[in-house]
């Protein structure tokens, strides 16, 4: 499969790589038929944020259709069309309770990296640096998912073109916090 890669400060390139896999229950596999491009993604370009690999795959705010699930996936079938936000959060630790999805603390396995370098750790995040999980991106034909069970908005087969949809990828994250009650 071919993904965009991160190479070094401005270097991008279309590399091949592994397909991925269901390595976890609660794991879904997505054929992705959109990815936007998100002002984070050019702090990667510029070497501005730190922890990054060479080889790391970019991307993350994309959708597309659900091909494989783990075992403990309920809320998701094959064949659904989906939205992937940027944050990957757990629904059952304390913060995600709480509605603070972005702060979830069991989805970022390098959270004292982070924590020491920003104060606090955030969830994890896709397609960004070693210091946010490391999570492979989205900037591919198929992309693996951990924890899909919380923050994957489906939408009817029967709905607009992807391009209608795109602008939730990101702004649905984005906002959501401000519009909640608290």
């Amino acid at each position: 499969m071919r993904a965009l890669c991160w190479h070094g400060k401005g270097d991008v390139r279309v590399d091949t790589v592994p397909d991925p896999k269901i390595q976890h229950p609660r794991d879904a596999v997505i054929k992705i038929t959109a990815c936007a491009i998100c002002g984070s993604d050019l702090h990667l370009l510029d070497g501005y944020q730190p922890t990054m690999e060479r080889g790391d795959i970019l991307g993350h705010e994309n959708m597309g259709e659900v091909i494989e699930l783990g075992s403990e996936v309920k809320n998701l079938k094959i064949g659904d069309r989906v939205v992937v936000p940027f944050t990957i959060s757990c629904g059952q630790c304390w913060f995600c309770q709480k509605g603070l999805f972005s702060c979830c603390d069991r989805t970022n396995p390098n959270a004292e990296m982070a924590a020491k370098a920003m104060g606090q750790s955030p969830a994890g995040l896709f397609g960004f640096s070693h210091m946010l999980g490391g999570y492979a991106g989205a900037k591919r034909n198929i992309s693996g998912f951990q924890w899909p069970t919380l923050g994957r908005s489906r939408f009817r087969t029967a709905s607009p073109t992807n391009r209608r949809f795109s602008c939730r990828i990101s702004s649905r994250p984005a906002i959501w916090r401000p519009l909640t009650p608290r």
